[in-house]
C-alpha cells in the first residue's frame, strides 16, 4: 500500500502507517454510529417499546367489565388456541392474505414487466397511471367497491342486462368481494415492488436464448421468469402482509359476515375492551408474519445461490 505524503514529510513506517489507519477506521465507526443514533432512539420509540407493552398486555387478564388485571397469565393464549371458532379466523386470515397475494402478482406482473422494459417517452406518465389509485382512501375505494359489486350494482346489473344470469351474484359480505376490493387496492403497491426488483432481467439474455433457437414461450418460462423471481417474492410478501393486516376492507365489504383478525382484534379492543385478548390476537399475527418472512428469506437465498 502507497501512502501520500506531503513534500518533505518523512514517510510513515509499515507500523506507524497500520496504526494511523486503524484510529481512522475507528473514528469512522464512531461516525456511523453516531448518525445510526437518531434513527435508532426514533425505532426504539416508536416500535420496539409499544410492541414490548403489547406483548406484556396479553399476558395480563381481561375483565367482562373492561377492567384489565395485572398479572402474568397465558389464559389469552390458550382460548385462541383451543377455541375452533379463533383457528377458523386465522386459517381464513392466511388463506386471504395468500389468495390475494397470489392474484395481486397475477394481475400485476404484465403490468410491472412492461413497464420495467418499456423505453417509451411515456414510461414516466404510465408508471404514475398505475401507481395513481394510492392517491385515493382505501375507504373510498372500499366503498366504491361496495356500489360495484352490489345487488344493483355496475356487475350485476350489466350481467343481468346482457343475460347471462338471471338473478343477482352474491359478490358483497363475503370473502369473494373481500378479495376482489383488496386485489385493486393492493395493485400499486405489487408493480412497483415488481418493478424495483427486477434488477436482474437482461434483454441481452432474453435475445442470446431466441438467437439460439429457443422460443418465446421457453425463453419466458426459462430466463425471463427465473430472473424476475425476487421481485415476484418481494410483491407477494408485501401484498401478504398489508392483506392479513388490513381492517377496512374485510369489515366493509365483508359486511360483518367476514371475520379475519384485524376485524377480531378491532372488535376486542372497543367492543369488549378485552385488551389483553385483542394483544394476543395481535402476537398471532406477527407471528404469521414471521412465518411468512421466513420461508421468503429462505426462497430468497436459494434463489440467489
Amino acid at each position: 500500500m502507497t501512502t501520500l505524503q506531503a513534500p518533505g514529510q518523512t514517510p510513515l513506517r509499515p507500523a506507524e502507517a497500520g496504526e494511523l489507519e486503524k484510529a481512522t477506521e475507528k473514528r469512522n465507526r464512531r461516525a456511523y454510529l453516531a448518525l445510526l443514533i437518531p434513527g435508532l432512539l426514533g425505532l426504539l420509540v416508536s416500535f420496539v417499546f409499544p410492541l414490548a407493552y403489547m406483548v406484556r398486555m396479553s399476558f395480563n387478564r381481561g375483565a367482562p367489565d373492561g377492567v384489565i388485571e395485572e398479572t402474568f397469565t397465558f389464559d389469552t393464549y390458550i382460548q385462541p388456541l383451543t377455541d375452533p371458532y379463533y383457528w377458523k379466523v386465522t386459517l381464513d386470515t392466511f388463506q386471504m392474505g395468500v389468495t390475494v397475494g397470489v392474484l395481486c402478482v397475477l394481475v400485476s406482473y404484465p403490468v410491472a414487466l412492461f413497464l420495467a422494459r418499456s423505453q417509451s417517452k411515456y414510461r414516466s406518465l404510465l408508471l404514475a397511471i398505475a401507481i395513481a389509485p394510492l392517491l385515493t382512501s382505501a375507504v373510498v375505494r372500499t366503498y366504491g367497491w361496495m356500489v360495484i359489486l352490489g345487488t344493483n350494482g355496475l356487475v350485476n346489473s350489466s350481467l343481468t342486462g346482457l343475460g347471462i344470469i338471471d338473478t343477482p351474484l352474491k359478490l358483497t359480505n363475503n370473502m369473494t368481494g373481500v378479495t376482489i376490493g383488496l386485489v385493486e387496492i393492493f395493485m400499486p403497491y405489487a408493480i412497483l415492488a415488481m418493478i424495483s426488483g427486477f434488477g436482474r432481467l437482461s434483454p441481452q439474455l432474453e435475445e442470446a436464448a431466441g438467437s439460439l433457437g429457443a422460443s418465446k414461450f421457453n425463453v419466458f418460462t426459462r430466463v425471463t421468469l427465473p430472473l424476475s423471481l425476487p421481485g415476484i417474492l418481494t410483491a407477494f410478501l408485501l401484498v401478504f402482509v398489508l392483506s392479513i393486516s388490513t381492517f377496512i376492507t374485510p369489515r366493509l365489504l365483508g359486511g360483518g359476515s367476514v371475520q379475519v383478525l384485524a376485524t377480531e382484534i378491532y372488535d376486542q379492543t372497543t367492543g369488549l375492551l378485552n385488551w389483553p385478548f385483542a394483544a394476543a390476537l395481535s402476537v398471532i399475527l406477527l407471528v404469521l408474519f414471521g412465518l411468512i418472512i421466513a420461508v421468503y428469506q429462505r426462497l430468497t437465498r436459494k434463489i440467489g445461490g
